[in-house]
């Protein structure tokens, strides 16, 4: 079933938008991912102009995000308390990377820079969070007890001030933390144009020190607020938010969360970090490829 696209101008087939929507939206629900990393580059793949990808594939992370968000609100699964710092870090690191966007872009390389860097932050967190898993996998099946962690969460953590406890979270931390975390999610969600949930989530595990059970739904409250406003600025500024691809988009997404939801609270917690970890490590050499792999065209003519 063909549909006319009024932004893109093009037609396109209803159908697949809908699956692939559905797709990012399990993962979503799953992982606690926005899934910007995956719309994007296939709705290129399928000949949705960039801009316009960009765009609208915000649109549809908002959308999977509130129905995830939802889905764990109704399980006990969202810490709101950690999500407002979250949120409110991440406010302020947008603007510190816009800043920091606008120094490599003077700079020149700017997208070799920022590949750079995906590379090697996804390689960390994807390489710990799939020896621990596996780890703890493995010690099952053997039939031995995993050694307790002395601490939840890191060193550097315990020594800032001002502590808060977040009973949802089961940590006892200074809100810095959360704050400063989503400072640095924000920079790298402007720097990187993702949700920021590929970081986020292994970032909660292994700094903060929170319960698995609340750390899928806190992840998908602050990207909800982060992509909610990089979806607007979009609509004000570029004005390259097709409302019927996105509209399809977030058919699919929406339905996909709530059975990426269910899936997560089913599947072991131990098998869903090694998921998301193969899923991240995947994307780094995915990049890593693109900034070794020789092109056809070694030059390419722009328009000025």
């Amino acid at each position: 079933m063909d549909i006319y696209l009024p932004i893109a101008n093009m037609s396109v087939n209803a159908l697949v938008l809908i699956l692939l929507g559905g797709g990012v939206g399990i993962l979503s629900g799953m992982f606690g991912v926005g899934g910007g990393f995956l719309t994007t580059p296939l709705l290129i793949l399928y000949g949705i102009p960039p801009t316009i990808a960009a765009a609208s594939a915000t649109t549809q992370v908002t959308g999977a995000s509130v129905s995830g968000v939802l889905a764990h609100w109704q399980r006990d699964g969202v810490d709101f308390r950690m999500g407002a710092l979250l949120v409110l870090g991440g406010l302020f690191g947008s603007v510190a990377g816009a800043g920091v966007f606008s120094v490599l872009e003077k700079a020149g390389q700017m997208d070799t820079i920022i590949a750079i860097l995906y590379v090697v932050l996804l390689t960390s967190i994807g390489g710990l969070m799939a020896r621990d898993a596996w780890a703890a996998i493995s010690a099952k099946r053997a039939g031995l007890k995993m050694a307790a962690r002395k601490r939840r969460h890191h060193p550097l953590v315990a020594t800032l001030p001002m502590r808060w406890r977040f009973y949802a979270s089961g940590i006892y931390i200074s809100p810095l933390a959360p704050a400063a975390l989503g400072f640095l999610v924000g920079m790298l969600t402007v720097l990187l144009g993702v949700g920021g949930g590929f970081i986020l989530v292994p970032a909660m595990i292994y700094i903060l020190g929170m319960s698995t059970r609340v750390v899928v739904g806190t992840s998908l409250f602050q990207i909800l607020f982060v992509t909610a406003i990089t979806t607007l600025v979009h609509a004000l500024t570029t004005h390259a938010v097709d409302i019927v691809l996105a509209g399809l988009l977030l058919i699919g997404s929406v339905i996909g969360a709530q059975f990426g939801t269910r899936l997560a609270a089913k599947l072991p917690p131990d098998w869903l970090r090694l998921g998301l970890s193969i899923l991240i490590l995947s994307l780094a050499i995915w990049l890593a490829l693109g900034l070794g792999w020789r092109p056809r065209e070694i030059y390419s003519v722009h328009p000025l």
